[in-house]
């Protein structure tokens, strides 16, 4: 539902419609009139595509202690402790909050045959200790579903889908005193319409920005257009060289973007060379459950040294019944493409997954910016450093959603505001009849950032995709001054912008760490320190 007017005034606008916006909604619906932002269809973002699960400390062999030390290894130097821990100690609470929504967690098996109430509990890279909650492969659609359902049922909460956010409104804009945000600018896709929304509080919950790679494990929605909007109303952003390439994502000539969860390695699975030969071990003593980064590189390596497509992902090892108990959806998936995982090796390589980086934030999702939050992916909190270990990422939404509506329901000032925003000025702009430019760009752009900004960087690559990047930004802004907006005009522009700040970040960079790797530096550094980016407004 939404309202029929271009022009209405909310106590809190969200942007997002994953798991940190929709936990925000559902823990602010109560006290405010709350309206929830979706670029597509409420399910379409990184949350319903999540398969392995929420990482928590849920049994008596694992502790707090423990959650805490593997991600601040993974993280290689740069987490900042005291966020992971308050992240790993409202964990379980994170969790049963979810149980109590609705959300069917897969349980163990009874030996009794009776009906079991404990959480099977399975185990992923970086992992110490089996801490990985999960619903068999499909976490995301199950948590998903059942935020959807719950926000949809909500009479305080407005529903806005297929609406592309253009801008955030802001004080500066308007030659107001106060730094403060004051709403939105939202394109309506289906009625091609630009809607004003005003907001005592403005949340973006949009993602992450991997559309910037050619190849990816993320919906066509992930284009940083939270990031992007933040750093042009005056926020910092920080740590955004850290890509994580998740090192298994299908390779098959007609499956596009699906993942392989790291949960197959947890419970087994080999990496092989087509030949059946192991290789990890050349690589980490912790061999296919060693950090995302490592693995991710290993594969790389390989498929380079080799001349090779892919590598091979194997868990024939484990009965066909495991299998289609533990990774349905992965099992189906693969049929689909005439393997059988119960008997095939699963072919593999890696695609750009998760940005650890984002819009600087405490740990109550507030940015520089008064009235404006950023939580889950586009938010730098400083909890994954150089490198997210698997699982913490739903955790981090969940987490973090609860502290922002903490402190908005503390320090929201409700007022009707007096301010009268500006409506959208399209008096100067004409439709265009160049949109195959966007086409062209949008191509350009994802290719040489694979090409020069992947998982292994030089310094000359970097310069040459940032001499690109201008040119590529002059090109942009001329076509968005003179042309009528349109959806993929606005995500092309984000994602140009946000992928300017990533290679500003890594130029900054002068070692290798986590998941920056730069051939030039190869070492790291002992002085740990984040990259941060600050505009110039």
């Amino acid at each position: 539902m939404k309202p029929n007017t271009h022009h209405c005034q909310y106590d809190v606008l969200i942007i997002g419609s994953g798991a940190a916006g929709l936990t925000l909604a559902l823990h602010l619906a109560n006290e405010y009139q709350v309206a929830v932002i979706s670029k597509a269809t409420l399910n379409e973002g990184n949350t319903f595509y999540a398969q392995g699960g929420v990482a928590a400390v849920m049994s008596e062999d694992d502790s707090n202690d423990n959650h805490i030390a593997d991600t601040l290894k993974a993280g290689v130097g740069l987490c900042h402790e005291g966020v992971v821990r308050f992240t790993v100690e409202n964990g379980p609470n994170a969790i049963q909050w979810l149980i109590e929504q609705g959300v069917n967690f897969s349980l163990k098996p009874s030996r009794n045959d009776a009906l079991s109430s404990e959480l099977h509990l399975t185990k992923e890279g970086g992992h110490s200790h089996r801490r990985v909650i999960h619903a068999a492969d499909t976490t995301g659609v199950a948590i998903s579903n059942v935020l959807v359902g719950r926000v949809k049922a909500h009479q305080n909460i407005d529903l806005f889908e297929n609406f592309v956010a253009i801008d955030l409104i802001t004080s500066a804009k308007m030659n107001l005193p106060e730094k403060r945000c004051l709403g939105a600018y939202l394109l309506d896709k289906t009625a091609d319409k630009i809607h004003t929304i005003g907001a005592n509080a403005t949340i973006l919950a949009t993602g992450g920005a991997s559309k910037a790679y050619l190849y990816t494990s993320n919906p066509d929605v992930a284009t940083g257009d939270g990031i992007a909007m933040a750093w042009r109303a005056g926020c910092r952003v920080a740590n955004m060289e850290f890509n994580q390439f998740h090192p298994t994502c299908l390779y098959h000539p007609d499956a596009r973007s699906f993942l392989i969860t790291e949960a197959i390695r947890g419970e087994g699975g080999k990496l092989t060379l087509p030949n059946g030969e192991p290789f990890m071990h050349r690589f980490d003593s912790r061999l296919e459950l060693a950090p995302r980064d490592v693995v991710a590189r290993a594969i790389d390596h390989e498929m380079k040294r080799l001349g090779i497509n892919c590598v091979y992902l194997d868990i024939s090892m484990k009965s066909n019944s495991f299998i289609h108990e533990h990774f349905p959806n992965i099992a189906d998936k693969c049929q689909q493409y005439g393997i059988d995982i119960a008997t095939d090796p699963i072919p593999v390589v890696p695609a750009a997954h998760y940005t650890c980086g984002g819009i600087m934030t405490n740990i109550h999702g507030e940015t520089d910016v008064k009235g404006l939050y950023a939580i889950g992916e586009t938010a730098f909190t400083g909890l994954h450093g150089a490198n997210r270990m698997a699982s913490n990422s739903l955790l981090e939404c969940l987490v973090f959603a609860m502290s922002a509506g903490q402190n908005i329901s503390k320090n929201l000032r409700i007022t009707q505001s007096s301010i009268e925003l500006p409506t959208w000025d399209e008096s100067r702009v004409t439709n265009s009849d160049e949109d195959v430019i966007i086409s062209h760009n949008w191509d350009e752009l994802r290719r040489f950032m694979w090409d020069y900004v992947g998982i292994v960087r030089t310094d000359k690559r970097l310069v040459r995709a940032k001499h690109r990047i201008d040119l590529l930004s002059q090109e942009i802004l001329e076509f968005y001054s003179n042309y009528k907006i349109t959806s993929d005009l606005v995500e092309l522009r984000n994602l140009v912008l946000v992928a300017d700040l990533i290679v500003c970040c890594a130029l900054q960079r002068k070692e290798s760490r986590g998941l920056h790797y730069n051939l030039d530096h190869p070492n790291t550094l002992k002085e740990c320190k984040d990259s941060i980016l600050t505009p110039y407004n």
